[in-house]
């Protein structure tokens, strides 16, 4: 996408990403990459439907019709999910926001805009592992090489932490405390900072493996590299992952039912904490959630919690089923239940 832009479009692209997300909102690079992202693929979607260069479309372009042209463009032929599709529009709200405020001669443009709504997304069932899943998945590493103590170290610290994987990929050593009381320091959305403990095993391994690497826990270099000597992406971390799923998968063949990602590792670090009996507001913060509504849905998850539940409830016994007599009142009988 080419800079700017001898039009409005041009200029409030440039003020936003240069100035209003960093300096004013202070976003994280993270969020400013994917808005990035999503206003590239809206801008070349644009300018093939409405057959004009990118430096030809201007702020009126980005109108409703061809905004939600683009979005089923996303679903129908890039064959983006829901979740992903509701991704894009947020960016583009966020973008209108500052439209509205910078340039009120276009509110109702932009009102326009954020009227679109999001799309519902069937929820699906969360997908996580249990503790032998784990282990097996643990097991198939070869500590013995510099590749495999650098997978078991992540892994491990994935595991211990429920952390997403983004701030996995962003760990520092200065963010390491491997002394006690063990602890890790995470970045999370927002750039907001949570301290998370480390189990004394997880500390032995990440000292292990920082004394491996040489690695000088006062620095600010990063954790997990990858065999380039760069920083691991959210990219090589799924790979190594999906590698170590796949040999694990030779002893626990219920792995390959499983649909399982980067954030299922975290999904199994809250599932194994509310098993333990951890409560939910615990794990809200342990996990870093804005929302405590975001952590109730692991309190549906496991069957056999589910099982042991309904086991506890006295059935309504049988007799209950017969009619309330003359001397009998439908009060009677809902309290004999």
């Amino acid at each position: 996408m080419k800079t700017g832009l001898p039009n409005l479009l041009g200029a409030a692209i440039r003020d936003y990403f240069t100035d209003h997300l960093p300096r004013l909102r202070g976003t994280s690079p993270h969020t400013i990459h994917s808005y990035r992202d999503s206003m590239v693929l809206l801008l070349r979607f644009l300018s093939r439907q409405r057959n004009k260069p990118i430096t030809g479309l201007d702020l009126t372009d980005l109108d409703p019709p061809g905004i939600l042209a683009f979005l089923s463009h996303l679903e129908q032929e890039r064959k983006n999910g829901v979740s992903t599709r509701n991704v894009r529009l947020s960016a583009i709200h966020a973008f209108f926001h500052f439209v509205a405020s910078r340039n009120p001669e276009h509110l109702e443009l932009a009102q326009r805009v954020l009227g679109i709504p999001f799309k519902r997304a069937r929820q699906r069932a969360i997908d996580y592992l249990e503790y032998d899943e784990i282990d097996a998945i643990l097991k198939t590493i070869n500590r013995t090489t510099p590749q495999g103590s650098r997978d078991y170290a992540l892994l491990t610290t994935m595991f211990n932490t429920g952390a997403r994987v983004q701030e996995i990929a962003d760990l520092r050593a200065c963010d390491l405390q491997l002394t006690k009381p063990f602890q890790v320091r995470l970045f999370g959305k927002g750039r907001k900072e949570r301290y998370c403990p480390l189990w004394p095993q997880t500390a032995a391994v990440l000292k292990a493996f920082s004394a491996q690497r040489a690695l000088d826990l006062r620095s600010e270099s990063r954790v997990f590299l990858n065999h380039r000597g760069r920083p691991l992406t959210r990219f090589g971390i799924r790979y190594i992952l999906a590698r170590c799923l796949g040999l694990a998968c030779a002893n626990v063949p219920n792995l390959r039912k499983k649909r399982l990602h980067p954030h299922s590792v975290r999904h199994s670090t809250a599932v194994a904490l509310l098993k333990s009996g951890v409560d939910l507001s615990t794990i809200s913060h342990l996990l870093g959630h804005a929302s405590p509504t975001t952590t109730n849905r692991y309190a549906k998850v496991d069957l056999e919690m589910k099982r042991q539940a309904i086991a506890k409830v006295k059935p309504v016994p049988r007799r209950s089923r017969t009619p309330w007599g003359k001397d009998r009142t439908i009060l009677d009988w809902l309290e004999s239940l």
